[in-house]
C-alpha cells in the first residue's frame, strides 16, 4: 500500500548533505528510503529516533555511488548487507534489501534484491517494515500504519517463523509493545514468545539486557513488565518484583514533568534494593563500572523526605554528594514513598541551579593555630565542618576558628 504525499520528511532530512545521499543513489539508478524506527517514530510524533534507510542498491554499488559524490563510507554491517555513510560527522546506516532464502526449516540466509516487499518480509514487527521516500510517500507492505494507530504490534507472517530466525525478536516484541501497545497482546505474538522464551538463555547476557533496559524507558514497561513476569519470560535473569505499580508512577511523574527518563532509575524501583542486592543485580545485568556505582550509591544513601519539602536539607545533601545524585535520588524518593510534590519540576530546577557552599576551613588554618597531629586536624575538621552544615552554611570562617578549641574538645557550640 503507498500513500502519497504522507509523511513531513523535514524532521529526517535534517540537511541538505542528507539530500547528497538521495541523489548520489538516485543518480546510480538506485532507489534509497528512510525505513523502520525513522518513519515508525516520526508517524508517532517522536522525535527521538534512529535514522536508517534502505537501498535497492547491493553493498559494492552503494559504496560506488557515494564515491562518485564524495561521501564517506564505512563498513559497518556487512552480514546484514550494510554499509556507514558520513554524514555531518554522523553514520548513518543504509541497508541494502534483502530476501529469505528458506534451504531447510531452521537454516535461513539472505540474498539482495531489488524487491521492497520481499525485504518487508524479512522484518521483524510490521509497525517495522514501512518506508518513506524523500517526498513523503509511505510504503506500508504489511498494514504497519494501522497496526500503529490502533497500537497493535505483532509479527509479520507467523510469529513463530519470525522469532525462529531471531530469538533476540521476543525481547524486541515486548520493548515494542512497551511503547507502542494500546491494546491486549497479539494472542499469537504472545504465545510464540512464550512457546521459544528458554531459547533467550541461549543468547548473550548483554544482548538481553540492552533490548530489558530500552523496554524500561517506554511509557508503559510497567504493563509490559508484568506479562513478561507472568509468563516467567526472564525468569532466568529477572527477579520477581512486587513495585510495578511504584514503577508506573516513576514514568507517569517523569512524563508529566518532561523530565529525560533514565532505565537505572527505573530499574532501582522496580527493586528498591539494599546495598546488598543492588550489588547482585549489578553482576546479574552485567552493569558497566559506572552504572554500578551510582546504583549501589543510590541503595547505600538513604535521604530524609524532607528533601522534597526543605531547601535547606536538599543542600546539605547537594554539598554531600552532589548535585546528579540529589535529583535523582528524589525522583526515587517521590517515587517509593508516594508524594505529593505538585512543584517538583521547580525542585529539580532549583537543585540544578542551586551553588554548592565552600567549606571555609582548611588544614592550614588548624597548623596556623598550633595543631600539628595530622588525625587530630582531620577529626577537628569534621567537627567544624558538620557544625558549620548544621548553621545551613551560615557560619563563617572568622566563626568557625573562633570555636576551634571546643572543636578539639568535641564540644558543641
Amino acid at each position: 500500500m503507498q500513500k502519497s504525499d504522507y509523511l513531513d520528511t523535514s524532521k529526517l532530512l535534517g540537511t541538505a548533505h542528507i539530500v547528497k545521499l538521495f541523489n548520489a543513489v538516485e543518480d546510480y539508478g538506485g532507489i534509497i528510503r528512510f525505513v523502520g524506527g525513522a518513519v515508525r517514530d516520526t508517524l508517532a510524533g517522536f522525535n527521538d529516533f534512529d535514522l536508517d534507510l534502505a537501498t535497492d542498491l547491493s553493498p559494492d554499488e552503494l559504496v560506488e555511488a557515494c564515491q562518485n559524490y564524495g561521501l564517506k563510507t564505512t563498513p559497518i554491517g556487512l552480514k546484514i548487507g550494510a554499509i556507514g555513510v558520513v554524514i555531518d560527522n554522523q553514520i548513518l546506516e543504509v541497508s541494502s534489501l534483502r530476501k529469505r532464502v528458506q534451504t531447510s526449516k531452521k537454516n535461513v540466509q539472505y540474498e539482495y534484491t531489488d524487491d521492497w516487499s520481499a525485504d518487508a518480509a524479512g522484518r521483524d514487527l510490521t509497525i517495522n517494515a514501512v518506508y518513506a521516500d524523500i517526498d513523503g510517500n509511505v510504503f506500508d507492505y504489511y498494514n504497519g500504519i494501522n497496526d500503529l494507530e490502533k497500537g497493535i504490534v505483532r509479527f509479520i507472517g507467523n510469529p513463530e517463523d519470525r522469532i525462529q530466525e531471531d530469538y533476540l525478536r521476543i525481547m524486541r516484541f515486548f520493548r515494542f509493545y512497551a511503547r507502542f501497545g494500546k491494546t491486549p497482546p497479539d494472542n499469537e505474538s504472545l504465545a510464540a514468545c512464550i512457546k521459544y522464551k528458554d531459547k533467550l538463555r541461549s543468547l548473550s547476557i548483554e544482548c538481553v539486557r540492552d533490548e530489558f533496559f530500552k523496554l524500561l524507558e517506554a511509557p508503559n514497561a510497567a504493563k509490559t513488565l508484568k506479562i513478561i513476569l507472568d509468563n516467567d519470560i526472564l525468569d532466568f535473569f529477572l527477579p520477581h518484583s512486587e513495585h510495578l505499580e511504584t514503577l508506573q508512577r516513576l514514568s507517569d511523574i517523569v512524563l508529566s514533568i518532561h523530565y529525560p527518563s533514565n532505565f537505572l532509575r527505573r530499574l532501582f524501583v522496580l527493586y528498591q534494593p539494599n546495598a546488598g542486592f543492588a550489588e547482585k543485580i549489578a553482576a546479574t545485568l552485567h552493569l558497566t563500572k559506572k552504572q554500578k556505582e551510582i546504583f549501589v550509591r543510590w541503595a547505600r544513601i538513604e535521604l530524609s523526605e524532607n528533601i522534597v519539602i526543605s531547601e535547606n536539607e536538599r543542600l546539605k545533601a547537594i554539598y554531600r554528594y552532589g548535585k546528579q545524585f540529589c535529583l535523582d535520588k528524589l525522583l526515587l524518593t517521590v517515587a517509593i514513598y508516594d508524594i505529593d510534590a505538585p512543584n517538583l519540576k521547580d525542585i529539580l530546577q532549583s537543585i540544578e541551579d542551586a551553588v554548592v557552599p565552600i567549606f571555609p576551613l582548611r588544614g592550614r588554618d588548624l597548623v596556623n593555630s598550633g595543631c600539628t597531629d595530622n588525625r587530630q586536624i582531620g577529626q577537628i575538621l569534621s567537627i567544624a565542618e558538620q557544625k558549620w552544615m548544621d548553621s545551613n552554611f551560615k557560619l563563617t570562617r572568622g566563626e568557625l576558628l573562633e570555636h576551634l578549641d571546643s572543636f578539639k574538645k568535641g564540644e558543641k557550640l
